[in-house]
């Protein structure tokens, strides 16, 4: 037998980052985040987000993939959003994401910052939030009038 445990932190945003998830139904998407992914097989560790995005932070098993279980947490929340009209329009997530590894060690401090979106955004944006990442990361964001190119990757030397 195999034995896993990969952590991941992703984030994934709403259409042209509209604030859907407002107090009114924000708490129904991250409850039924955590039920559909309990159903799918997917260790949902946490979820929390703002008005315009969702984190989550997920152990995946051995035979998951990142995208696999992007697409079934995004997908099936969309789907249950529109079918229970939570949202007087129609409710769509961007069709990317970012996702980084976390280690061990660090797990706690992710559930903590997940934990404490709310506070978080009284005094950051998610545009704010992201750029960080980006930085952190060392994501640079492509043009949108050129070429598309490769997310640089830098070494860890």
């Amino acid at each position: 037998m195999s034995w896993t445990r990969v952590w991941v932190h992703m984030v994934f945003a709403t259409k042209y980052r509209h604030p859907f998830l407002n107090d009114s139904i924000r708490w129904k998407v991250f409850e039924h985040m955590y039920e559909n992914a309990r159903e799918k097989g997917i260790f949902l560790d946490s979820v929390n987000g703002w008005t315009d995005h969702a984190h989550c932070l997920v152990a995946l098993e051995r035979e998951q993939t990142i995208s696999k279980v992007a697409q079934l947490i995004k997908g099936e929340s969309s789907f249950w959003i529109n079918q229970n009209k939570l949202t007087t329009r129609k409710f769509t997530w961007q069709d990317d994401y970012w996702a980084v590894s976390v280690s061990e060690r660090h797990v706690e401090i992710v559930r903590n910052y997940i934990r404490k979106q709310e506070s978080h955004h009284r005094t950051k944006t998610f545009k704010q939030e992201s750029d960080r990442f980006m930085k952190k990361y060392g994501w640079e964001p492509t043009n949108p009038k050129s070429p598309k190119k490769s997310p640089v990757s830098r070494s860890l030397k």
